[in-house]
């Protein structure tokens, strides 16, 4: 069996459905035999999460650092004020204090790698913001701590197809402004390169959305194909990266095309995530790529109109966990191989080297 790994679980916004599909999701015994969860947020919300769940034998295991974590227990860092009470379906100022408390913590952790992977439940990013914290969600902040020259990427992966987006956060209106040639690379370079590091594809097939209805229609409908998306296609494929398209959204989703691709690359946030929502939202996982470190999240948001309910699905968090699990170890296995490559032996065998 494989080492076990040491994976950090933030708590997220409380009044949201984080502590719901986090305990669920713990009440799997598996995820003990692949990994040690140490949960980044209040022993006493956990525990008032796991009375309303009725979640029965589920021990909660209070440590100070990831130093004291049990491997067979939940483990739970706190992070917060004891005195925070959980208010169902509510944005509070509270919850975003404690959203990003557990948060940096957590962060801490990575960067004196103490933890190996993270795993974050969704935040408000309305709530959490703050002078500590004036980012448009986890990727920018990530980013910021975790990043390595290149441009963070956000997709979403599931059995079903996998999408990264070109802009993350920002107004529809602005889409077009921040389209370059140079972003759309610099994107592909790093969805090329994390399809085939973190997720085994040797040569990866990209598709390619366009911006306009129809892909601009040749310019009848909008120019930033002509003008920005091809001429960056071009690029890429110059660095080896096998992209097609662009394509227009609609059809290519519609005519099942997309089950041809490794992956799917969306100009714009909406534009990949409610095709790829529609129909992987369960099962669905966000993966952070372009980090020094590994960090997966749940396909959904707080889903305030679910809280307290007891009817959040917990898949999405669980296959975060899973596939934090199986990132890391493919990345630990790169690093094995180019630290180990294959030498000459100097012996001769007829008349040849070996």
């Amino acid at each position: 069996m494989e080492d076990k790994i040491i994976i950090g679980i933030t708590q997220g916004d409380i009044n949201g459905i984080g502590y719901e599909v986090i305990l669920k999701s713990l009440t799997d015994n598996h995820i003990f035999d692949l990994c040690t969860p140490v949960i980044y947020g209040s022993s006493k919300i956990a525990a008032f999460y796991r009375k309303q769940l009725d979640i029965q034998n589920m021990n909660l295991n209070v440590i100070n650092s990831v130093s004291e974590a049990n491997p067979k227990r939940i483990n739970i860092i706190n992070c917060c004020d004891d005195e925070m009470k959980v208010e169902f379906g509510r944005s509070t100022r509270e919850a975003g204090q404690a959203a990003f408390l557990a948060l940096e913590r957590a962060c801490e952790d990575l960067q004196n790698q103490s933890l190996h992977a993270l795993v974050t439940a969704p935040i408000n990013k309305k709530n959490i913001q703050s002078d500590d914290f004036h980012f448009p969600g986890h990727t920018e902040y990530l980013q910021e701590k975790f990043g390595t020259g290149k441009d963070a990427v956000m997709m979403l992966a599931s059995d079903i197809m996998r999408v990264a987006v070109v802009t993350g956060h920002i107004p529809v209106k602005d889409v077009s402004a921040a389209l370059s040639e140079e972003l759309i690379v610099g994107k592909l370079a790093v969805l090329n390169e994390a399809l085939m590091q973190d997720f085994g594809i040797n040569k990866p097939r990209i598709a390619v959305l366009g911006l306009n209805p129809h892909a601009g229609d040749e310019g009848v409908i909008g120019t930033e194909e002509e003008t920005i998306i091809i001429p960056a296609m071009k690029k890429a494929a110059e660095l080896g990266i096998v992209c097609t398209g662009p394509y227009p959204a609609d059809g290519f989703f519609g005519s099942d095309k997309f089950k041809s691709f490794d992956a799917i690359l969306a100009m714009y946030h909406d534009q990949g995530l409610i095709p790829f929502k529609a129909l992987s939202m369960e099962n669905g996982v966000n993966v952070t790529m372009g980090l020094s470190v590994v960090r997966t999240s749940p396909a959904h948001g707080t889903a305030y109109d679910l809280a307290g309910k007891n009817t959040a699905s917990e898949q999405s968090f669980l296959q975060a966990l899973y596939m934090a699990h199986d990132i890391y170890h493919k990345r630990q296995q790169e690093i094995a191989i180019h630290a180990n490559p294959l030498k000459p032996s100097g012996k001769v065998c007829n008349g040849k080297d070996e």
